[in-house]
């Protein structure tokens, strides 16, 4: 598959008519369509249902598109990274969940950004599961992970501030009066967590034996979603410190769990691989900061 034809068929997909990505593509519709039917025959599938107007994919169609679209943009953004062998510029992709250690983090990339105006920034939100799988694929050139995680398959640096588990309910819960939460508390509350913290054997070990009586209504991906379920209804949500405005004004309050439970950051890469200017500077700034 040449990289010129899975462009084409981008365009085909995204038009969803010949002769209007023919014009975007300013080639002619007969050497569209020869390339497009070249493609089915070398990939032995049907990708598109011709109609009379419209075109629509077919199965492998979609799933060609999904893949094209990391391919063309792995490949845009390798060309980006190696226009300038002297001046640093192109693109930084990081991938990450919520958490206190962005801070320091997104500061170092702040400074790169300013010293080099080449560069330009993306930031992905994920679980830890969709950030590793999409760091293997090359589409992001870190992973932010929370928790302890066997990182034998990657280069890695942990950063030093910590996560640590609460409870965010609203402020006038009879809940707050209390400095700190344990298991006991929690017992039959409506409780909202994350996917990937109820995964975690560290909350199975936490909780010991109240763990049947855990009442986990649902579950949640973005802090700053799940917050408004917290606002509207009788719901207490289970995250980390420092992602809710925990200030005097705000509708909602954190509160530890006792015994503290932590997690680390760590910011971990692909090992065997030529980084870019830029993530190569990341790296060294990164590790700087941590001896500080």
């Amino acid at each position: 598959m040449e990289l010129r034809v899975l462009r084409y068929f981008l365009t085909v997909a995204q038009e969803r008519n010949i002769t209007k990505a023919a014009q975007k593509l300013l080639i002619s519709q007969p050497t569209l369509s020869k390339q497009l039917s070249d493609l089915e025959h070398e990939l032995g599938a049907t990708l598109f249902i011709r109609g009379h107007r419209q075109i629509t994919l077919t199965s492998e169609g979609e799933y060609l598109r999904s893949k094209s679209e990391e391919i063309v943009s792995l490949a845009d953004k390798t060309s980006a990274n190696i226009q300038s062998n002297q001046i640093i510029t192109g693109d930084l992709t990081i991938g990450a969940g919520e958490s206190i250690g962005m801070t320091s983090i997104l500061k170092i990339v702040s400074d790169i950004m300013q010293d080099y105006q080449g560069v330009k920034i993306h930031l992905i939100s994920g679980n830890a599961e969709e950030m590793e799988l999409m760091l293997d694929h090359g589409t992001i050139d870190f992973a932010v992970l929370m928790g302890e995680k066997n990182l034998n398959n990657y280069n890695y640096l942990q950063i030093n501030e910590t996560n640590h588990w609460g409870i965010v309910m609203k402020r006038n819960d009879p809940m707050t009066k209390k400095d700190t939460l344990t298991p006991k508390d929690l017992v039959n509350l409506p409780l909202l967590m994350s996917s990937q913290a109820l995964k975690s054997n560290h909350f199975q070990e936490w909780w010991g034996n109240l763990g049947s009586k855990m009442n986990i209504v649902g579950t949640f991906s973005l802090v700053f979603n799940a917050q408004l379920l917290v606002k509207n209804g009788n719901i207490y949500m289970i995250t980390f410190d420092h992602l809710i405005d925990n200030s005097q004004n705000s509708e909602l309050v954190f509160r530890p769990l006792k015994p503290d439970l932590t997690e680390p950051t760590t910011v971990i890469w692909k090992k065997n691989i030529v980084q870019s200017k830029v993530a190569q500077l990341f790296v060294q700034r990164l590790t700087a900061s941590l001896q500080q």
